[in-house]
């Protein structure tokens, strides 16, 4: 299986997030992609990569116009108010406030933020624009007849919506990729997510859509962030009615309950018949991540990874989340390789 990488990555390197009450080291950090990729190396998963330079336009596909240009400038704009620290959020336009977009940037981090403990720090938009070339990439080598692919981003994406960003994620990867593969061939694409948190922002920008099948794994909104979306009851809005699928699972939840949710998003994905699948891959749903709930082990992440690969469909992998760093690596490779070795059929061998 290939692997794209981009050492743009570092340029994300923001220190400060707020946790507890406290400003502390963000658990999304630089060292997640190194441990991954010396995995990917270390057990030699395949080829590695950089990405290629699709420019703009696929970003564009997938978010509004405003909040690009936003990203693109907020780092300058706050400093050039003279503020020392890295750009918070401090306040939002919350029920009955106006929605009027401000033009001081404290004002426009509010409107185009939902969280404050996504701090914005010199490089974020070139990171954030490296990781959505490496998940473009990843995209452009399955329309080419790769059977899978690693699109190995940093910062994650699946939090970032429309015009939104938090959650660590600024661009929403996965969705450009499908967005792309849509606009290059495919009729249908299905995004699984399988990180812990929902995937609130993949879910935001296909509601409406038909030719998207979104499903996600997760961490109860009632008890997980992001706390605002990710209900069972939300199933799509207009012609997307039907084409989300949200498993919010309670504290403390084991690989039995979890992959029993998994077999039923499985089963509706191939009564979809996609002609791609695109994985959001976070393996914050291991048992010591840091800021997560549910209980899998570094078996359970090989033996879903298998149970993906019975589909039998192109797949590609987008990295989210995952903040047992220590572990991350292994995890992340064991579903890679748990893919390859439940993968039997030719449209999904590499």
């Amino acid at each position: 299986m290939d692997t794209i990488f981009t050492e743009k990555h570092h340029l994300r390197n923001s220190k400060t997030e707020l946790y507890g009450g406290q400003l502390v080291e963000p658990f999304e950090r630089p060292s997640r992609a190194e441990y991954i990729i010396g995995r990917v190396r270390e057990v030699a998963l395949g080829p590695v990569s950089a990405p290629n330079d699709f420019g703009i336009a696929p970003i564009a596909a997938v978010h509004d116009a405003d909040y690009l240009t936003f990203l693109q400038a907020a780092w300058t704009d706050w400093r050039a108010e003279g503020f020392k620290g890295e750009a918070m959020t401090t306040v939002w336009p919350a029920r009955r406030m106006s929605s009027r977009i401000p033009t001081h940037i404290e004002g426009r981090l509010g409107y185009y933020s939902l969280s404050c403990e996504t701090a914005i720090s010199e490089g974020t938009w070139e990171a954030a624009y490296a990781s959505a070339q490496v998940a473009l990439t990843g995209a452009e080598r399955i329309r080419q007849g790769a059977g899978s692919a690693f699109a190995l981003c940093r910062p994650p994406g699946h939090h970032a919506a429309i015009d939104m960003y938090g959650g660590y994620c600024f661009l929403n990867n996965a969705a450009i990729a499908a967005q792309y593969l849509l606009e290059n061939g495919a009729a249908r694409v299905a995004i699984l997510d399988v990180d812990f948190h929902h995937g609130n922002g993949t879910q935001d920008i296909f509601d409406r859509r038909d030719d998207v099948l979104f499903l996600s794994l997760h961490g109860d909104p009632m008890d997980a962030f992001p706390h605002f979306l990710g209900h069972a009851d939300e199933i799509g809005s207009g012609a997307g009615a039907g084409f989300t699928v949200n498993y919010p699972m309670p504290p403390g939840t084991g690989f039995e309950t979890w992959r029993a949710a998994l077999s039923d998003a499985l089963s509706r994905m191939a009564t979809f018949a996609p002609d791609v699948l695109i994985i959001s891959l976070g393996v914050d749903t291991f048992e010591t991540d840091p800021i997560s709930f549910f209980k899998l082990t570094s078996d359970d992440f090989t033996t879903y990874g298998a149970d993906i690969a019975a589909l039998g469909l192109p797949t590609l992998f987008v990295m989210e989340g995952g903040y047992d760093i220590a572990e991350i690596g292994v995890n992340t490779v064991n579903v890679l390789q748990g893919f390859e070795s439940g993968c039997n059929k030719p449209s999904c061998l590499t």
